[in-house]
């Protein structure tokens, strides 16, 4: 880790030698597109559910989460095939995970590709692979099928992280950072893969957190290429991740909390998690910071690369760090577009990021060299990492 050299606080967008590098970005969706205004209605129809007090109950959840569409592996073809699915009670892990299995690797390949042809190499000139995902259990995991779905060879090194939750994707980045700086020469594709049919269930006065499941969570993959020491030729290094730190909140793991049971994961929420963040999302942030060598730093001449968890939680960070609006603004664009899309959502953040810098810079804005990367998680964890915006 270490402090950061004056020199290194230049305008030349330069790499530390040695220092990780995101060097690609993909994404892939599943084929259904669901509209925030339609949901209830079909949710409703779908699981055949008339209670009228649970309904009004999802329509007040959909318009307070701000997300305006999703994309989603359930459809009418999987219903069909799967009618038990939408009954309450029945005994469908089985079923859920042959659908979750297929579907999670068939978008992280997609996802995967979509990066590698962003990155312009060889899928051969990959050496490890990290896959992260929270939908599926299986031996071999969805890591075998994925190195096996894109051709890499059998010396691939691979590490599985499963059940990570929320902070999965940055908790991937900061695995992934880890192996490229301490193999020379190595490329590592970071994969993350989610789909809610693991959670799918009808409505119920018992399992009121479940409403906030259906108005809040999304499916989709994502994926990036870390490095260090890109080549200059082939090469165009979007953002270095100088320093990267994992904490937990002792005695907060009910807070998240999600089991794997006969009718799939059933799923827990605290109401107090947005408050837990809240307390303590700026002394980590100083934490991290102060490893930098980056404790001076201004929150709002730093960029914000935040796991969209749900309005309340970029709320009360806001608020809590006195960021300006526009801070958030990835973040928020992610949360409307996907939806909280667990792991998968950090990749989303970073490339709005991408985008909003490379307007900042057409329209001879300033734009902020340094900035955080940041995820909540079961435990509760805190994921963070430091990182620098390289894109030129």
């Amino acid at each position: 880790m270490g402090s950061i050299d004056a020199t290194e606080l230049g305008s030349e967008k330069k790499p530390n030698p040695g220092k990780a590098t995101i060097l690609a970005i993909g994404k892939a969706f599943p084929h259904q597109l669901v509209k925030q205004e339609y949901l209830v209605d079909g949710y409703f129809k779908t699981t055949n559910c008339d209670d009228p007090e649970l309904k009004q109950k999802l329509t007040r959840l959909c318009k307070t989460t701000t997300v305006k569409t999703r994309y989603v592996v359930m459809s009418e073809e999987i219903l069909t095939k799967y009618p038990e699915l939408a009954i309450e009670g029945g005994s469908t892990v089985k079923q859920r995970l042959d659908i979750c299995n297929d579907a999670v690797t068939e978008m992280a390949v997609e996802a995967s590709r979509s990066c590698i042809k962003n990155w312009g190499r060889s899928v051969s000139d990959i050496t490890h692979l990290v896959y992260v995902s929270s939908s599926e259990a299986r031996l071999p995991g969805g890591d075998l099928f994925l190195a096996k779905g894109l051709g890499l060879s059998p010396e691939t090194h691979r590490v599985l992280l499963y059940f990570v939750g929320c902070s999965g994707g940055v908790a991937g980045l900061r695995v992934a950072k880890d192996i490229a700086e301490n193999n020379p020469g190595s490329r590592v594709l970071l994969a993350t893969s989610e789909t809610t049919i693991i959670g799918f269930k009808p409505p119920s006065k018992d399992r009121p957190y479940d409403l906030v499941g259906v108005a809040l969570f999304g499916d989709g993959a994502g994926a990036m290429i870390i490095g260090s020491d890109p080549d200059p030729v082939s090469e165009k290094p979007l953002f270095e991740l100088h320093t990267a730190i994992q904490n937990f909140l002792p005695d907060t793991e009910k807070t998240i909390d999600g089991r794997l049971t006969e009718s799939g994961i059933n799923f827990t929420l605290s109401r107090e998690l947005p408050q837990i963040i809240e307390d303590n999302v700026e002394s980590f942030c100083k934490k991290l910071l102060g490893k930098a060598g980056l404790a001076h730093k201004d929150y709002n001449q730093m960029f914000w690369a935040v796991h969209p968890g749900g309005p309340a939680i970029l709320n009360r960070m806001e608020k809590r760090l006195n960021l300006s609006p526009e801070k958030l603004s990835p973040s928020r664009r992610s949360l409307m577009d996907y939806g909280n899309a667990s792991s998968n959502s950090i990749v989303y953040v970073l490339e709005y990021m991408l985008e909003e810098s490379r307007k900042a810079r057409k329209m001879n804005e300033g734009e902020n060299e340094w900035g955080l990367i940041l995820a909540f998680g079961p435990g509760v964890t805190f994921e963070g990492i430091v990182a620098r915006n390289l894109d030129v």
